[in-house]
């Protein structure tokens, strides 16, 4: 797990620092200081493996002696209290060898601090810490006035800006997670606060190794101190409560490692013994959640957290499929296939397929399909019938470009998910029963926020469609959601691409979509569109001009460049523009100040909005065409034909539009595309980046970034794809025959009780082990349901409630039942326990609370069933609500108790008191229940016995009552 640091600060003479002493200390160097004419040598300090003064252009060569540099700037400075340089400390993944750790820091120091005009002297450290591990880390100390020929000049007030650091910081993540992507390394950096991140532990400061070398000697130092008393709050938070780390782990991935844990305990404690404990306390706590191995044969672990979100995901999608309240009426949907077909959109058959799913009255409805395949077009004809019927159609996305993407193809109004879960919270736009919600490019939403607007809609009664493509970019945050729901509750698939106008180019497609890369780039390889360069600069150089060529070619045609990083992608767009300058079809340059720094805008320009504004209509992601620019107001003609104007003041968060990176490019068609391919990409990536053109997509890559296309071929192949916890846990229980305490009823011959459901039992099962780690926990494994049965599960109720019918009315004539009506039932459970896990066991509870339900799901009627089974999952899944439930039927049992004692009606006593023992009895194999019922025992009317289980102390209640006439 990569560690995120990042901080700057001033070297001030105010604070009595000397920027020669700074630098010479920095670089373990020796430096004459002339003001002061005293050398300062740290050229003994060990740990530097790089250092070096990078110039800014137009900056004078001798400025990149260290000695020279230094120097000049202490003559520039002329107050007491001057604010000689400001340095930059930032940590670096130790999962990077020297050499990658060096060039990742130069090139960000370049990009970020160069490139604006500051001198930098850069020092690499490579220190070890107390673990025996590598800490790298990178001091940069930067000049604070603009240098030019002559030396240097003013001071740059721009560079203090608070809003500066901020997006250096978020860079600097963004450069460290791009870097750790290409080397295919598994980890990556935050630069948001804990806070921000949900993540209930304090930010710690980086101390450097003077620091830990003072203390190690025993002298004081305030930061050393300050950095341990931190570290030892955040492992006292951890050791008393381990959710806390749980929590954090399980921010961006639902299941961990050892290692991963090691490295976040070591961060967030002082010391091996506190490391120890907080590394026991997780490890030990209930909350911890052993899942098995991983494909490298790694121990993977996650939280009961992340297990509790998926249930509720799991719940929650469950009740809506259960629902039969969105009925669209086939004589509408007709109505507007027809209209479609006037129009000149002609659906296919597996567009057709797909808009009859989802016009089905359930409340849950998925559609995958493969990139190109015209789903927006089908959703516009379906949004069409929807409101026809009085529906209002809402459309969902994770970015803006997202959203905006399915409100062009489809005409549903669209919004993020981040806005529209803010005005819930507002209680704003609030969904109501006459929705239907559309969310597209659902593969990129993480189990968490998809758990929040599934159970919103589910709460609301709104209709939920979710469409995407597993296997397309995933989800930034934990979790695999939409994979699960396609399998959990079926899905209707449309694999006729329509996107590429060529046969060759949809089967291309259709292959990167089946995990098939190497045979997709083979079959462009072998048709000229995949281009080799000795280096990624020449295969860049070589990307312009055939993107050159083919505009000026076809100027009509819709194109844009792809690739992996906002480096390349900054670095394309100043190459693409520098040949629109020499073309002459750019006006005059205005240098303006935008998010990501200094730009130079001119008429026609493209551009591309990187800020969601409803006010302007405009998302991140939007492309358009710049009309007119001034130094504080922009006039641009957007792709969907509106034109906007805006101050910049107002908005600046905007960059060129000629290139973009591939995650920017989900959901978005054009004629032309060209992709640079650099070692970050994955086989998801590459997916959307060669679908994304109707006619044609040029593939260029640099041998020094790929020997040869065997590695450009493996690189393109990765497979990345999200996990879920639930992706472990049936295959783990098994292997390992861990009792999940869920309630299994045990084998027995049909003997006469009162219970009409004994000996029907669900499976087999063993004595419960002793209690452990895993008890209470409940473990449930979701199970594909064929696609082309998307009313499996009602036909599985009906035909469990047959088989429980027959069994039940030959045993109450007095007779055993049949092996063929035994079988009949075994099947039935099994058959219902492959759409819904655990099924059998939440019906057969359904039909014992109400067997008015049994006769009634048989003849065909099981929405009731259905909806009880849900209620029943619920409980099984809950120890607050198994806990009302028995408050519930104890206070009921205790009202008939005290209406037959007053009777006198001792044999109804007993046989209540036999069944008030066995409620409490139940009790005893539900530990998380127990707890919770013994806080309300006095509002039950029974005292506690102190340390004894809750069936003693109803055993007490009841002998109590005998003795005392209670009730009389």
């Amino acid at each position: 797990m990569a560690i995120y640091h990042f901080s700057a600060k001033i070297i001030s003479r105010a604070s009595g620092s000397s920027a020669l002493a700074s630098a010479a200390y920095r670089s373990a160097s020796r430096l004459h200081d002339q003001r002061l004419d005293r050398h300062h040598d740290f050229s003994n300090k060990p740990g530097v493996v790089h250092s070096e003064v990078l110039l800014p252009e137009g900056a004078p060569d001798y400025l990149s002696d260290r000695e020279q540099l230094w120097n000049a700037v202490e003559a520039a400075e002329l107050r007491k209290d001057a604010q000689l340089a400001r340095e930059v400390e930032f940590a670096i993944p130790r999962e990077l060898d020297q050499a990658e750790c060096i060039r990742l820091a130069r090139e960000f120091v370049e990009r970020e601090f160069v490139s604006r005009g500051m001198i930098a002297d850069l020092n690499v450290h490579w220190d070890v810490g107390a673990d025996g591990e590598a800490k790298p880390h990178a001091h940069v100390m930067l000049t604070t006035r603009e240098v030019g020929e002559n030396g240097f000049g003013p001071k740059n007030r721009d560079w203090n800006r608070t809003d500066l650091l901020e997006k250096w910081r978020e860079r600097w993540a963004e450069h460290v997670n791009s870097r750790l992507a290409e080397l295919d390394i598994d980890a990556r950096v935050d630069h948001r606060s804990l806070e921000a991140q949900g993540i209930e532990l304090e930010p710690q400061h980086k101390i450097g190794p003077a620091a830990s070398r003072m203390a190690a000697h025993g002298l004081e130092s305030e930061r050393h101190a300050e950095h341990l008393e931190i570290a030892r709050a955040n492992g006292a938070k951890i050791i008393a409560d381990p959710r806390v780390a749980l929590d954090a782990i399980t921010h961006n991935q639902a299941t961990f490692t050892t290692r991963d844990l090691a490295r976040f305990i070591h961060r967030h404690s002082d010391g091996k013994e506190q490391f120890d404990q907080a590394m026991s306390a997780v490890r030990a706590s209930p909350d911890c959640v052993a899942l098995g191995k991983d494909g490298r044969g790694e121990d993977r672990f996650t939280s009961r957290g992340m297990i509790e979100a998926e249930q509720r995901l799991e719940r929650a999608t469950d009740r809506l499929a259960s629902r039969r309240d969105h009925h669209l009426p086939t004589a509408m949907v007709d109505k507007a296939i027809n209209a479609a077909g006037r129009r000149g959109l002609t659906l296919g058959g597996e567009q057709s397929a797909a808009l009859t799913h989802i016009a089905r009255s359930a409340g849950i409805a998925t559609v995958t399909g493969y990139a190109g395949t015209g789903k927006s077009a089908m959703l516009g004809v379906t949004r069409e019938a929807w409101e026809a019927a009085g529906y209002q159609v809402q459309g969902l996305a994770l970015s803006g470009i997202a959203a905006e993407n399915l409100e062009g193809g489809s005409g549903i109004a669209s919004r993020t998910i981040a806005s529209i879960e803010h005005q819930w919270s507002q209680g704003r736009d609030l969904l109501t029963s006459n929705h239907v919600l559309v969310i597209d490019e659902a593969g990129m939403i993480g189990s968490r926020q998809m758990e929040r607007v599934i159970g919103e809609a589910e709460k609301r009664g709104a209709k939920v469609v979710l469409v995407g493509d597993p296997e397309q970019l995933q989800a930034i945050e934990a979790g695999a959601a939409f994979r699960s729901i396609a399998e959990r509750h079926g899905s209707v698939e449309i694999t006729e691409i329509r996107r590429q106008r060529e046969d060759w180019q949809r089967g291309a497609t259709r292959q990167l979509a089946t995990g098939r890369t190497a045979e997709a780039l083979q079959d462009y390889e072998a048709r000229g569109h995949v281009h080799a360069a000795e280096t990624r600069e020449a295969a860049r150089a070589d990307l312009i001009d055939r993107w050159d060529r083919d505009r000026a070619a076809a100027p009509d045609a819709t194109r844009i460049i792809l690739t992996h990083t906002r480096d390349e992608v900054q670095a394309l767009n100043e190459a693409a523009r520098e040949r629109l300058r020499e073309a002459g079809q750019l006006g005059e340059d205005v240098t303006l100040r935008v998010e990501r720094g200094q730009r130079s805008f001119a008429a026609g320009d493209r551009i591309m909005f990187l800020k969601n504004e409803r006010g302007m209509g405009v998302k991140n992601g939007s492309l358009g065409t710049v009309q007119s620019v001034a130094a504080a107001r922009m006039a641009v003609m957007l792709d969907d034909g509106r034109a906007v104007a805006f101050d910049l003041k107002d908005y600046n968060q905007l960059d060129h539009g000629y290139a973009a990176t591939v995650h920017k490019a989900q959901g978005v068609t054009v004629d032309r595309v060209h992709v640079l391919a650099t070692p970050g990409l994955d086989r998801h990536a590459a997916y959307v980046a060669l679908s994304r053109h109707r006619d044609q997509v040029d593939l260029h890559y640099g041998r020094d970034d790929f020997g040869d296309q065997s590695k450009l071929v493996r690189t393109l192949s990765r497979e990345r794809s999200k996990d879920m916890a639930s992706d472990y846990a049936r295959t783990f229980a098994d292997r390992r025959q861990i009792w999940l305490p869920e309630p299994i009823v045990q084998k027995a011959k049909p003997a006469p009780t009162r219970d009409p459901f004994a000996g029907l039992d669900l499976r087999p099962m063993s004595t419960p082990p002793t209690r452990g780690r895993f008890d209470g926990l409940k473990l449930r494994i979701p199970a594909p349901v064929p696609a082309a049965e998307p009313l499996g599960l009602e036909r599985a109720v009906q035909r469990f409630a047959r088989a429980t019918d027959d069994i039940l009315r030959i045993r109450k004539d007095g007779y055993t039942e049949l092996p063929h009506q035994r079988i009949a039932y075994e099947k039935a459970c099994e058959a219902i326990d492959r759409i819904r896990p655990h099924a059998a066991r939440d019906l057969r509870a359904a039909f014992t609370r109400d067997t008015g339900l049994i006769s009634e799901a048989a003849q065909g009627s099981t929405n009731a069933a259905i909806r009880v089974m849900a209620l029943e999952a619920e409980l099984r899944a809950s120890p607050e609500l198994r806990a009302d439930r028995f408050v519930e039927e104890w206070q009921k049992l205790a009202r008939q108790h005290r209406t037959l004692r007053q009777a006198g009606d001792d044999a109804g006593l007993r046989a209540i008191g036999e069944r008030m023992s066995t409620l409490g009895k139940s009790l005893e194999r539900d530990a998380q229940a127990e707890s919770l019922v013994r806080k309300r025992l006095s509002e039950l009317g029974i005292r506690s016995g102190g340390g004894g289980s809750i069936s003693h102390d109803i055993q007490d209640w009841l002998d109590h009552s005998r003795g005392r006439g209670l009730g009389r």
